[in-house]
């Protein structure tokens, strides 16, 4: 199986899709908008590319089904009922006219060899009838949508500091935006968020019940820590995204604060060492956000040109700091093995 890299905004290239093809390549697969950044991929391209190397596309329209058509000459497309408010457990699988298809695993002759025995018919009727009824209203509250998360794009950065909103600006699904805070743990900022009666979700949208970083988010190296997904559906009133600004900020200091996060004021500084011309962070055992917070409060205690070694065990630190040096306008030097963890090099520009 070949990967192909996504860039900052979330988003392949179709020239670097068309170089992971290759003559003995089964099948493709693409996503047509991501589930936690909300960035649409172009699959139109990656289609008619497919298409001239003889590939089957897949295409994965679970998110943005609900939204419209998905353009390109793919052959196979996908999509779960429930992402537009259909039946749970009602899944949608679309094979163009002229693909050669066989359903795998047990079939019963009386489905036509479909599946494996009798389909659940008011299901899917019913997933039909809803994807239907969301479509006739989607243009219409894709405009609305789209006003909201460009308010919230816009505005957090101006009324929190050290915010990176992620994915792509304008070719993006209407009711998405995703930020990642400097400083703050995602699960704690989740809580402080939730006392305010607002519910909004953090890290990989796959695997939310584990605690490590999104593999979506570490794909684009953005930063990690701090992550907070927006969700808007289809409904959502403007003044609940008027009160969702006004309450972020104060969140985010809070949990700042709690975690002991740089401020203008001195701070107690974190266990540090010189070895040779570089300053050592001990930052082991000690989850991220700590250890870019621990870089942030000695790198001015470096000269120009001098180099911090941060020492962490957390895997979310091969992320979270060369994402910090790109906000910071630092150098990011590589990793290097350790007694224990892993030491992260960052050398000091400015």
């Amino acid at each position: 199986m070949r990967q192909v890299a996504v860039d900052r905004m979330g988003v392949v290239s179709a020239s670097s899709y068309a170089a992971a093809l290759r003559p003995d390549t089964a099948l493709a697969c693409l996503q047509s908008a991501n589930h936690e950044v909300g960035s649409e991929q172009p699959v139109g391209a990656v289609a008619e590319l497919c298409r001239e190397a003889g590939v089957p596309l897949l295409v994965d329209a679970a998110q943005s089904l609900g939204w419209g058509r998905v353009a390109g000459d793919w052959s196979l497309l996908t999509a779960s009922a429930h992402k537009w408010g259909g039946p749970s457990g009602v899944g949608l699988l679309v094979v163009r006219k002229g693909v050669r298809f066989a359903a795998q695993g047990p079939v019963d002759e009386r489905e036509s060899g479909r599946a494996a025995g009798f389909e659940n018919l008011p299901a899917i009727v019913a997933a039909a009838a809803s994807l239907r009824a969301v479509r006739a209203e989607a243009a219409q509250e894709a405009v609305r949508l789209r006003e909201l998360t460009e308010r919230i794009r816009a505005r957090v950065p101006e009324s929190v500091s050290d915010v990176e909103v992620v994915g792509d600006p304008v070719r993006r699904l209407p009711g998405i935006v995703t930020f990642s805070c400097l400083y703050v743990d995602g699960e704690t900022l989740l809580h402080e968020l939730d006392r305010a009666g607002f519910s909004v979700s953090s890290g990989s949208s796959c695997t939310s019940s584990t605690l490590t970083p999104s593999h979506v988010l570490k794909a684009m190296g953005v930063l990690s820590e701090g992550n907070v997904r927006v969700s808007l559906p289809l409904g959502t009133p403007e003044e609940d995204v008027e009160r969702f600004l006004a309450v972020l900020p104060g969140a985010v200091a809070a949990v700042r604060e709690k975690l002991g996060a740089p401020a203008p004021a001195p701070a107690p500084a974190p266990a540090t060492s010189v070895r040779e011309d570089v300053l050592v962070v001990d930052a082991l055992g000690k989850r991220c956000p700590i250890p870019v917070i621990e870089l942030a409060k000695v790198i001015g205690d470096v000269p120009v040109g001098g180099t911090v070694r941060v020492l962490s065990d957390d895997e979310a630190a091969r992320l979270d700091i060369p994402a910090w040096c790109e906000m910071r306008g630092q150098q990011y030097v590589g990793e290097e093995p350790a007694d224990r963890g892993t030491a992260y090099l960052v050398r000091r520009v400015s």
